[in-house]
């Protein structure tokens, strides 16, 4: 199983993966979180790491009580598919 880790220093968040590093960069503003870009290997692009990077980061920003700007399509196309991300948008608009 793969562990997301948050990165502070460079607000991202990152996964090891057997063809190097899966990133999600984000900007802080108070409790509100943008993820702006996620990036996968691209020999494992469509297996699913990149959705367990995703899910991995909203999991560590539900535990600080952040709010999501999904501001990265793919972030908003896995937080759009599973009503469990719901309570996580900072604007329901956007959803």
């Amino acid at each position: 199983m793969s562990i997301v880790r948050d990165n502070t220093d460079p607000n991202r968040f990152e996964m090891d993966t057997e063809a190097g590093l899966a990133i999600a960069d984000y900007r802080l503003n108070g409790f509100t979180m943008t993820i702006y870009h996620t990036e996968v290997p691209a020999r494992l692009r469509g297996r699913g790491h990149g959705g367990r990077l995703v899910m991995g980061a909203l999991s560590q920003a539900r535990s600080k009580s952040y709010k999501i700007v999904p501001s990265c399509w793919f972030v908003r196309e896995v937080m759009s598919a599973s009503s469990k991300y719901d309570d996580l948008w900072a604007d329901r608009s956007s959803k």
